[in-house]
């Protein structure tokens, strides 16, 4: 999955395997914030996000479940530009057992945490990972410092992941606008993937 912004409502897709957990909310607020700020300043109002990001190489561009492009949004299956993404791969898929989604679901909340963020509702998959999160951030940081700190968390298991690339480079990032928005999302996250049985 390709780095991606938008402010629409997030669509049901094709992910899967070990349940997510909705946290306490605290703060459901209508929100409508969409400026993305550039640099590390804190944003003045807090906005709500709904952010997705695979493990390296789960999801190539081309894809036959769909994929997005860069400032082109949702694209159609390309088999032939999917293989010539995997031949070029440096290192095989990464997929995460257990106790590994276990670590990092841990680490985002801990993050979430320090930084004071309203974390919504988070799921870590087999091969992706989904967080609804309120945060007073520009976007793409939140969600780079959730994917850092869960290769942190990776790499400092008693069985370390040893991949050198955790993740696929960027990932998306959707506006979440209202109350009934922001339902749906924590729903989607923590309980239509399993009702989807996708096997991954």
């Amino acid at each position: 999955m390709t780095e991606q912004v938008s402010g629409k409502t997030p669509a049901a897709g094709e992910h899967s395997n070990l349940s997510g957990e909705a946290l306490a909310a605290g703060n459901s607020n209508n929100l409508s914030g969409k400026a993305l700020a550039a640099g590390n300043s804190d944003l003045a109002d807090p906005i709500t996000l709904f952010i997705t990001w695979t493990t390296y190489g789960t999801w190539l561009p081309g894809d036959n479940r769909g994929w997005r492009k860069w400032k082109a949004g949702e694209q159609q299956p390309q088999p032939l530009l999917e293989d010539w993404c995997r031949d070029r791969m440096k290192e095989k898929p990464l997929t995460l057992n257990e106790s590994q989604r276990t670590e990092v679901k841990t680490m985002i909340r801990k993050h979430a945490s320090i930084r004071g963020w309203a974390l919504h509702a988070v799921s870590v998959r087999s091969n992706h990972a989904h967080v609804a999160v309120t945060a007073c951030a520009p976007p793409k940081r939140v969600r780079d410092q959730f994917k850092a700190n869960g290769t942190t968390a990776l790499r400092r298991m008693k069985t370390p992941v040893t991949h050198e690339k955790v993740w696929t480079k960027g990932g998306d990032i959707e506006f979440i606008d209202t109350d009934d928005d922001l339902e749906q999302v924590v729903l989607y996250i923590t309980e239509t993937q399993d009702r989807m049985d996708r096997g991954k």
